[in-house]
């Protein structure tokens, strides 16, 4: 099970990573710490006929990946159609609660185990203006998934896309700044992390809940995000807020 400090270093080397052979590394790395054997950074658009800026990064079974392109399968996969309902991760064996699954779909699953992928845990990647992504762990047939270390894995996946996201982007244009939010605004936004609702937050800062929401509000309009974890997701990613803000008491 990995810790809180490895997905910290990872962050850190992923927030480095200028090439995608760098960020592949340091994926296959966290991965294999993490108990996982295969990994899938992707836009879930068809990748043989889409632009640069598209994430592709993947470690699947050559075979699999073969038919998942030959087929076609980017928006009909169950696990990526599953990821458009839901903004935090979820285990592949528990996707239908999340959507209901057709004879289409339970083909596609069991063409995945016959390629050697066995249960799975995906992080879903939403940004406004762009083509839903994910990023994706799985273990080997027959393995069994700690679910323990979970939460710990959601954050390794939003940072892994947000990493590989800047790197596609990088090659058609300058990629922006950070957004600067503002000293109140960085302060919700680390309260937010730590799973503080609004009103809490006010109580702690000692101002009115609607100044809260406003602050938030201008922090993810900053970040063009409309939800609260992707907002702090991107923050920590951007270095606006630390792992030590988050664990502070």
């Amino acid at each position: 099970m990995i810790t809180l400090a490895e997905v910290q270093a990872f962050c850190t080397v992923a927030r480095a990573a200028s090439t995608p052979h760098a960020l592949m590394q340091a994926v296959e790395e966290i991965t294999a710490a993490m108990g996982f054997r295969y990994f899938a950074l992707v836009h879930h658009i068809d990748l043989l006929s889409s632009g640069s800026t598209i994430v592709r990064l993947v470690s699947y079974p050559r075979d699999w990946v073969d038919a998942f392109e030959e087929g076609r399968l980017y928006a009909a996969d169950p696990i990526h159609r599953a990821s458009h309902t839901t903004t935090i991760g979820f285990v592949w064996s528990k996707v239908e609660t999340l959507i209901t699954l057709n004879p289409r779909d339970h083909a596609v699953l069991a063409a995945a185990r016959t390629a050697g992928l066995g249960d799975g845990f995906t992080v879903p990647a939403h940004i406004p203006g762009e083509a839903n992504g994910s990023c994706s762990f799985a273990m080997r047939d027959g393995e069994e998934l700690d679910e323990a270390q979970l939460p710990l894995v959601q954050l390794v996946g939003s940072f892994a896309f947000e990493a590989a996201r800047r790197i596609a982007r990088s090659g058609n244009a300058p990629i922006p700044p950070a957004p600067r939010l503002t000293d109140r605004q960085t302060e919700c936004v680390a309260l937010v992390a730590r799973g503080k609702t609004d009103w809490e937050i006010a109580r702690i800062l000692g101002v009115g809940v609607e100044t809260v929401t406003q602050h938030l509000k201008d922090a993810r309009d900053r970040y063009g995000v409309t939800k609260r974890t992707m907002l702090a997701i991107r923050a920590l990613f951007d270095g606006a807020i630390s792992f030590t803000d988050i664990l502070r008491r």
